[in-house]
């Protein structure tokens, strides 16, 4: 058995308490979402589907992958054994293949709710996206599996003379180039292509309404609703961006050279990804309304009234 790497009790301390908070923060805030759209029954939309599922990828995150990684990071040595070192491999791609998915799942959302809006309702249906959703998940965790076990990280090997044992992020040549392809690039080409769109269709939708309100017709509720399909789109570009912005180093990184400075670089760049699923809930808190008005239905403990869960939640926001 070796030694870990020395550290003050005091930076023991710090480094301990930083990430619990961070662990809670995230925990908490993605479960404010979760029962928000669980609870109340006016948010059982198609859109806020995909917003729950990422939500439940960002709370486990925050729940199993933050307090691993954190201790990881801490002891510096990995003393939970090969098999759940496999596990835990398994569990991270999983969690977060399937946020890059409901990213994907949300951009064709938005582009058929902007683009198409006449047949939103008949193309994006409740049940079909639950059903996407189930195949996102299910996809993710087949092809995470298959990952591991290719790459034997259940195999008796990641013990060496400096530290008890280790948890590598280990994978093959080829196993790099389809991860690259299949995780990474035709995810983010088909995101950036749809939102492309999108803000080409949005922009020219507004333009519209202006020139409706300067020559004084009246506005149609049709109208009204591509203005707001407009409003959604653009905040949940925004998540989609950041989420971009902090994918798309990661990855880049991960396939140059690993040097010291890359390593340090690429530990920088994993946290951001994991302190990611703690700023989606601001960014909901920040752009829609209902998500503020249901937080406070949730902290004064009003959901435990007699059919709270049909409030109407939009009440004073249109």
């Amino acid at each position: 058995m070796g030694w870990p790497g020395k550290r003050s009790r005091h930076e023991y301390n710090v480094l301990y308490v930083f990430f619990s908070l961070l662990s809670a923060w995230t925990v908490f805030l993605n479960l404010l979402v979760i029962t928000s759209i669980s609870h109340f029954k006016k948010l059982h939309t198609p859109t806020n589907l995909i917003i729950l599922s990422l939500a439940v990828a960002d709370l486990l995150i925050g729940l199993i992958v933050i307090p691993t990684e954190a201790i990881k990071l801490i002891e510096t040595c990995w003393y939970f054994g090969d098999k759940f070192c496999g596990v835990f491999i398994n569990t991270l791609g999983l969690l977060l293949s399937a946020s890059l998915c409901n990213l994907v799942l949300i951009a064709v959302d938005r582009y058929v709710a902007v683009c198409c809006p006449l047949q939103y309702p008949q193309k994006i249906t409740t049940t079909k996206t639950l059903m996407s959703i189930i195949i996102c998940w299910f996809c993710s965790l087949a092809y995470n599996t298959a990952i591991v076990i290719n790459n034997g990280y259940f195999d008796t090997f990641h013990r060496t003379d400096v530290c008890y044992g280790e948890c590598p992020y280990m994978m093959s040549i080829a196993w790099r180039a389809s991860d690259l392809i299949l995780s990474f690039a035709s995810p983010c080409i088909v995101i950036i292509m749809l939102y492309l769109r999108i803000f080409y269709v949005a922009q020219r939708q507004v333009k519209i309404i202006n020139l409706i309100l300067k020559t004084g017709k009246s506005i149609m509720e049709d109208t009204l609703k591509k203005k707001s399909e407009s409003k959604a789109a653009l905040t949940l570009g925004i998540i989609v961006t950041v989420h971009l912005l902090c994918w798309i180093p990661f990855y880049i990184l991960s396939l140059s050279g690993s040097t010291v400075n890359t390593e340090v670089m690429s530990k920088f760049l994993t946290w951001t990804l994991y302190v990611n699923s703690g700023m989606n809930p601001i960014v909901y808190s920040l752009f829609y309304p209902w998500f503020k008005r249901a937080v406070k239905y949730i902290i004064t403990f009003r959901l435990c009234k007699p059919a709270s869960s049909y409030v109407d939640i939009f009440k004073d926001y249109h």
